[in-house]
């Protein structure tokens, strides 16, 4: 596959459109529509709320994403993990680390618990639209979420077959669908009122801010569902490549401002509506209304499939760092390292959207739960992006970055306002991962030091005594362990204590860098009489086939041992990491070895 920087112009564009900007392309559905039924579509009010939304893109996409975030990356990378490694490089051990190991998992908590409002919403909001259909103005509430749910079921069902061949059609439709965006906000802008572009003048967000006093920052929380999905151009980043993705936020960012100016000029001129985007197309081509409103949820549905795939992205990044408890993994394409399948995540996402849809039962009901996580990881994002241009050369950029992340605050404290209202939802589906990460980091430490493994030199001396003495087994036999300086104790009991030892006896680490990709292994032979061991430095974003670099480096193995901990303990908390290591698979089903040679040996541990 050719690398993401050398795509054809054009093509890197179409793709970008395709994987990177469903969500935020598909806002136009629900934003003004939410915001004009809180607030009075006076023509005042419309110029405030349009120059709002254009500034919010503004700073919040373009400047905090395209141009701040997007410079810091690891070869290609981006993403909340990546602010996190590159920080990692930048500070010395102490509280500062902490703090910014703290805020990685906040920020991928949200992410994760948006994964489940954004299709929720993306949905519920298209399907809406058949009610404008002629004949069908009637249709029950309720037969719209079942139709929601179905299309929502048949996107998580195909999503084990991966979406290599499906991102083709992607780029093309998205492409429709922004022109079409376009289009129709052109044709309003000139029939209805084209003095509405004039609201691009920040003078007008003022002026709407000082009159409406207070109510107009709780106005704010509703404006920030125009920036949803923002945060992708630099997610997926390593996907594409940073100037596709660049060049297709100017393309997708003046369709976005057009349409959102053609729906104000229709609300200036018809006072409002159910749904504007909608009500919009229908009365400028009510012929074109029901191609639109499949387009619609076509756009829905990819919008729905980037965050999936990101959400897969995101936990296999957490597993492979260690953030995470090890989950099965399927790869459903071999030539893009993106494409991956998560069963247990996706069967949860499906069941989590479809309850947040009965929840709901409204997309502008769920809009009051979306926002919340959004500018909590703007806010995290744009903290992590200060700390890091005050610690480069590029220090003239702290304070644009201060002054986006002020902006991110101002967005994250209107947002606050959301919380009993549906708001607490989105703080209920962040806390679960959260919860989940910290007893699982807290654990495997807590684990190793219980585990009291012994130091090579030590082992060495009783393994060489039983080696030359014993009559050993034909064959060579695997032993994992972290690093091959400290021997965990089910090798000591197999070796030492039950005197399993094989003519060859290999040690196999397998360590994740701080750099997304690149595989590296090395043989270390003789660390005493017959015993090597065999170290694998990895990119945690690398999927590793580690069969293949066995067979590479002359290794022929009759069996693997790996070990496997009973944890005993009367701890409420230790008792809930042993609950969540036992659902888990052991890593070396992680790694998809023969099954035929793998045997556990097991370890009891106080904790």
């Amino acid at each position: 596959m050719k690398p993401a920087s050398t795509e054809p112009f054009w093509k890197g564009i179409v793709k970008s459109l395709g994987l990177v900007f469903g969500d935020i392309g598909t806002s136009p559905i629900y934003t003004l529509t939410v915001i004009f039924a809180l607030t009075k579509p006076t023509p005042d009010n419309v110029m405030g709320i349009l120059s709002l939304v254009f500034w919010t893109m503004t700073i919040l996409v373009t400047a905090e994403y395209a141009w701040l975030a997007m410079s810091l990356g690891r070869k290609g990378e981006g993403g909340t993990i990546v602010l996190r490694e590159i920080l990692v490089r930048l500070l010395k051990p102490g509280r500062k680390m902490a703090f910014v190991t703290f805020l990685s998992y906040v920020g991928v908590s949200l992410l994760l618990g948006d994964g489940v409002i954004t299709p929720a919403i993306s949905i519920l909001s298209a399907v809406e639209g058949m009610i404008l259909i002629p004949g069908l103005e009637s249709l029950h509430q309720g037969a719209l979420i079942l139709i929601a749910a179905v299309i929502a079921v048949l996107l998580f069902i195909f999503q084990h077959r991966g979406t290599d061949r499906m991102a083709g059609a992607f780029g093309p439709i998205m492409v429709l669908w922004f022109l079409s965006l376009a289009v129709s906000g052109v044709v309003s802008v000139v029939t209805h009122d084209p003095g509405v572009v004039k609201a691009v003048s920040p003078l007008y967000a003022l002026r709407f801010m000082m009159e409406n006093g207070f109510s107009s920052f709780f106005v704010l929380s509703e404006v920030i569902l125009c920036a949803t999905g923002g945060e992708a151009l630099y997610a997926d980043m390593g996907h594409l490549g940073r100037k596709p993705i660049i060049r297709a936020w100017s393309f997708v960012f003046f369709a976005l401002v057009i349409n959102y100016l053609g729906q104000g000029a229709y609300v200036v001129s018809h006072g409002g509506g159910k749904n504007l985007l909608f009500g919009m197309v229908q009365e400028m081509a009510p012929s074109l209304y029901i191609p639109f409103l499949i387009l619609t949820i076509v756009a829905t549905v990819i919008a729905s499939q980037a965050m999936i795939s990101g959400v897969f992205s995101v936990v296999y990044q957490g597993i492979t760092t260690r953030m995470m408890p090890l989950l099965k993994v399927d790869y459903t394409s071999s030539h893009l390292k993106s494409q991956i399948y998560i069963g247990s995540v996706n069967w949860m996402l499906l069941v989590a959207v479809i309850c947040i849809m009965l929840i709901f039962r409204r997309s502008e009901n769920l809009a009051a739960a979306y926002g919340l996580a959004v500018t909590g990881t703007m806010t995290l994002t744009g903290i992590m992006i200060t700390m890091i241009y005050r610690r480069t050369t590029r220090k003239w950029k702290v304070p644009f970055a201060v002054l986006v992340t002020a902006v991110d605050i101002v967005f994250l404290a209107a947002c606050l306002n959301k919380i009993p209202h549906g708001g607490y939802w989105s703080i209920i589906l962040a806390a679960i991962p959260f919860a989940v990460i910290l007893i699982w980091t807290r654990g495997q430490r807590a684990l190793y030091r219980a585990l009291r493994p012994l130091d090579l030199d030590t082992f060495l001396v009783s393994y060489g005594q039983i080696y030359h003495k014993s009559s050993n087994i034909p064959g060579t036999a695997l032993f994992f362990t972290r690093e091959k300086e400290v021997v965990p104790p089910y090798v000591v009991h197999n070796i030492i204590s039950s005197n399993i030892i094989y003519q060859r006896n290999i040690f196999v680490s397998i360590v994740r860098t701080d750099e997304p990709f690149g595989v590296k292994y090395k043989l270390t032979e003789q660390l005493g009489p017959g015993l090597d061991a065999l170290e694998v430095l990895a990119g945690y974003k690398e999927i590793i086939d580690l069969e293949k670099l066995l067979k590479k480096s002359g290794i022929q193995e009759k069996v693997i041992f790996y070990g496997i901990e009973d944890i005993v303990t009367n701890n409420v908390v230790w008792r809930l990491f042993s609950f969540i290591k036992r659902q888990t698979p052991n890593f070396v089903k992680f790694y998809k070895l023969p099954p035929s040679k793998l045997h556990g040996v097991v370890t009891r541990v106080e904790m």
